[in-house]
């Protein structure tokens, strides 16, 4: 999808041609609205597509006037009815005069800006918009942070009252999710601090005092990530233990059943053999054996009971 935008008169205005001064947006485009957004902004078709590779690294390149900025920003998918986090990569792409987003799908971060959520914000001031961009991925990842913290302590409420591997899979997930931010946030870190040193950022106080925010915030969501990892990591390891302890519970159980179960069977089975036998001539015989057998029975419990093996 090729969308293209420019502020006119402080309003973001939807435009259906090239000019100075505009955003295009680019959404999983096709090899038509890449080749048409290259020819009209005389960009490099590298850099546009440099987004559209899932597995692409977050970086900064520089050459003949154009930069290309590649971080990654956190998405929320669709998995068995449950909400897995992960990151994909989103490209900004700039030349003389416009600015260029590539991403491989629809982002919040990106409908905050079409859909005019973003104060003070204007197409041809091309250097605080990117610094916007990455204020609201830090700040999305801050708040997906927040829900993964609370998801998780929900998830293990829910573990509490009853054990199931829906539950343990769905820790297994955010821990997984919280990897991939974690990994996606210290890239990211490496991309700010190199903007830091960026010359055309400097000449701008209130640009270098909102990329220093960005920083912060970034380094904060890395704290959150690394100690929502290591307390999810801790608590997958404690139900692994609880549950592998009712196990031996339960067997223990069991077994101490068996072990109780067998008395009376071995009596009945003496007193059954084709031989002579005591009691034989008795007429309640039948009851004494179902005596011996409840005594030597109750007997076995008391001694399990006592050793804790019951």
């Amino acid at each position: 999808m090729l969308e293209i935008f420019k502020t006119v008169n402080g309003e973001l205005v939807y435009l259906d041609h090239f000019e100075d001064g505009i955003w295009v947006n680019l959404t999983n485009p096709n090899e038509e609205e890449i080749k048409t957004v290259c020819e009209g902004l005389k960009v490099a078709g590298e850099y546009v597509k440099a987004a559209l590779d899932e597995e692409e690294r977050a970086r900064i390149e520089y050459e003949d006037g154009q930069t290309l900025i590649i971080v990654d920003i956190p998405v929320i998918e669709k998995e068995s009815n449950f909400n897995v986090y992960t990151t994909i990569p989103l490209g900004i792409v700039t030349c003389k005069e416009s600015i260029i987003t590539v991403c491989l799908g629809e982002n919040t971060i990106i409908k905050d800006f079409v859909n005019k959520r973003i104060k003070s914000f204007y197409t041809h001031y091309k250097n605080r918009f990117i610094l916007q961009i990455l204020h609201k991925i830090a700040a999305h990842y801050l708040l997906y942070l927040r829900h993964i913290e609370k998801l998780s302590s929900r998830i293990e409420a829910d573990l509490q009252r009853s054990t199931k591997n829906k539950e343990l899979l769905q820790l297994l997930r955010l821990e997984k999710s919280l990897v991939y931010f974690s990994t996606s946030l210290k890239s990211n870190e490496l991309v700010l601090e190199k903007m830091l040193k960026l010359e055309y950022i400097k000449k701008f106080p209130d640009d270098m005092d909102l990329l220093e925010d960005v920083i912060i915030e970034n380094k904060q969501a890395i704290e959150m990530a690394s100690i929502y990892s290591s307390i999810l990591s801790g608590t997958m390891n404690a139900f692994a233990s609880i549950i592998s302890n009712n196990v031996s519970i339960v067997m223990k159980f069991l077994t101490s059943v068996t072990i109780v179960m067998a008395i009376p069977t071995m009596v009945a089975s003496f007193f059954g053999m084709n031989v002579h036998i005591p009691f034989e001539n008795i007429p309640y015989a039948f009851y004494v054996v179902i005596a011996i057998s409840i005594v030597l029975s109750s007997s076995s419990i008391y001694y399990l009971a006592k050793r804790r093996m019951f």
